[in-house]
């Protein structure tokens, strides 16, 4: 649960150091989740090059936050960011979006201190998603320190994953975040690897806040509808596994699913050898 008392909103940002691991399908989940919930909702597309949150939701608007700077500029006395949000709404559900730049040109312009702004002023909103690019910039560095929870996400399925993965978090550390602001979720966690989770805790020195499964099939019906999970899949095991995280953030006691593991990596390693040699 997270501490809402003294604080217009909370800032949650979706974080990675891997592209291409499910940011955002995690980043619209939460979103639609919290929205399911009650609470009012943005999610603000930040990855400034690439962001995809409109085409996975299969929306177009001419409002991007690239736009949204430009009137702040020319105008800052009338400029209010709701003018520059569209919405999202399916079956009763509702929340906001500020769309990235449709031009990679329009992605250098951005300046970290209008985007603060930009931020600051959705502070109407109970909950903003941020769906952050996987670098360590200065803009993303803006957004995690205005954070009230960085979820830091990852897929740990072979060594040069989770060789980044730690050097990720031991930077997120070294930026000196309360370890409770940094939230460490794996995504794909059930998956068949060589690396087990429980490893990566170990070696981490911190549990996993949660473990997303693994469900290529959900998704890929989820991206084809333009649908949030909960639409597209509802029986779904990673839409249920949303709602136990969604449940995290709002204090909703839910049952938590069952994830099956196979053991460590060094057990399974262990078992190898002893079968090897028959020992």
């Amino acid at each position: 649960m997270v501490d809402v008392s003294g604080r217009s909103s909370v800032i949650i940002s979706v974080f990675s150091t891997t592209p291409g691991i499910g940011k955002t399908v995690v980043a619209i989940n939460l979103a639609a989740g919290l929205a399911h919930e009650g609470y009012s909702v943005c999610l603000v597309d930040l990855d400034l090059q690439f962001g995809d949150v409109l085409n996975y939701l299969q929306l177009v608007s001419p409002q991007t936050i690239a736009g949204a700077q430009r009137a702040m500029l020319n105008d800052p006395e009338n400029f209010h960011v709701r003018n520059f949000l569209i919405d999202y709404g399916h079956q009763g559900l509702h929340f906001s979006i500020m769309p990235a730049p449709v031009y990679v040109f329009d992605a250098y312009q951005m300046d970290v201190q209008a985007v603060e702004k930009m931020i600051s002023q959705l502070n109407y909103f109970e909950f903003v998603i941020l769906d952050l690019n996987s670098m360590f910039s200065a803009l993303n560095l803006a957004m995690m320190d205005m954070s009230t929870v960085v979820n830091y996400l990852g897929v740990i399925d072979f060594l040069p994953a989770l060789k980044n993965f730690k050097i990720g978090y031991d930077t997120l550390l070294r930026f000196e975040y309360e370890e409770s602001k940094i939230r460490i979720v794996e995504n794909r966690a059930d998956s068949q690897k060589l690396i087990d989770g429980r490893d990566v805790e170990r070696l981490l020195g911190e549990k996993f806040y949660h473990r997303l499964p693994n469900d290529f099939k959900s998704v890929r019906n989820s991206i084809n509808k333009g649908q949030p999970l909960m639409f597209a899949a509802p029986e779904s095991k990673l839409t249920r596994s949303f709602e136990e995280l969604v449940a995290k953030y709002t204090n909703k006691n839910i049952s938590p699913i069952q994830t099956e593991t196979s053991g460590g990596f060094f057990d399974r390693l262990r078992r190898w050898t002893s079968n090897l040699f028959g020992k």
